[in-house]
């Protein structure tokens, strides 16, 4: 593909309502010894590779070819961390940084420049941050095409074009969380031993503890648990409770089994802490639930 620039997109109002308004997006190939930025990056934003910048918008860059350098406020100045292909990096308004390509390598650059309330309810609630703003999501196809996408929405410009790139933020997004997670917990095996976790969980989950299967994997307890948890979202223990909620569902729905009967199939031997642990999870007790979904008592 040859270099992209689009130098200004619309933004009104309305496309701000929607959650996300996107002010640029572009793609360019740097080749090795080029200078960089080259003479025909946007005068809309002004960069010197040396002196850094300062923008009023997010953009997040993804890398997909050669290697480079990347600096900002946050981590200080005076650190530099290096850029290889497969590594995004988020850029945050109102923040100095700068970065360029390795002039042997050259690289090639995928960008999307966007603000507003969907982004800045991500920072708020800490899925990114300026502590951590570079991701390793590694070379994916599904998110080149996206910017490819971007990039050809953009262009046309037809009626609607900012709330379909919205869309594109949002994935892109949510690409860049989910494999920069999945890349830190495969490289430590994590993501091999909480696979492992969960098949003992869904084989015998009327009667595993978390303890037990700790142990079966070798890992102290509170390393499991914090590992756990960091990686589902969940501690063991409510998993294994989540587990049990969605048989009993299952349960409630499509078989004529009595409550104490179901309570005692997922592992619940006292029908009263059964019960209370159905209400506190769904907000229905089993027979409301039931009867919700079969219509019977």
């Amino acid at each position: 593909m040859a270099s992209v620039h689009l130098k200004y997109l619309a933004v009104n109002p309305v496309d701000l309502k929607w959650g996300s308004a996107v002010n640029s997006v572009g793609f360019q190939e740097i080749e090795p010894g080029m200078d960089y930025p080259p003479s025909n990056h946007p005068s809309r934003y002004v960069f010197s590779a040396k002196k850094g910048r300062i923008l009023n918008e997010y953009q997040l860059l993804y890398i997909t070819e050669g290697r480079g350098k990347f600096q900002c406020e946050s981590l200080g100045r005076q650190k530099t961390i290096q850029i290889e292909k497969g590594m995004m990096f988020l850029l945050f308004p109102g923040e100095w940084h700068t970065y360029s390509p390795e002039k042997s390598t050259g690289w090639k650059e995928y960008w999307i420049g966007f603000n507003g309330r969907f982004i800045d309810n991500l920072i708020r609630e800490g899925f990114f941050t300026k502590a951590k703003p570079v991701l390793n999501v590694r070379l994916r196809e599904e998110i080149v095409n996206l910017y490819n996408e971007a990039i050809e929405v953009s262009t046309a410009q037809e009626s609607g074009f900012q709330q379909v790139l919205a869309g594109i933020v949002d994935r892109l997004l949510g690409l860049a969380y989910y494999n920069d997670r999945n890349s830190q917990f495969q490289e430590s095996d994590a993501a091999s031993k909480i696979g492992q976790a969960k098949l003992m969980i869904y084989d015998s989950f009327t009667t595993i503890t978390p303890e037990e299967i700790a142990a079966k994997l070798c890992l102290s307890y509170s390393s499991f648990r914090k590992t756990f948890k960091e990686y589902t979202g969940f501690s063991p223990a409510k998993f294994i409770n989540d587990v049990r909620m969605r048989k009993a569902k299952e349960l409630l729905t499509n078989t004529s089994m009595n409550i104490k009967e179901v309570a005692y199939s997922v592992g619940y031997n006292n029908h009263d802490y059964f019960f209370t642990a159905f209400r506190h999870s769904t907000g229905q007790t089993p027979a409301e639930y039931r009867k919700m979904t079969q219509g019977k008592e």
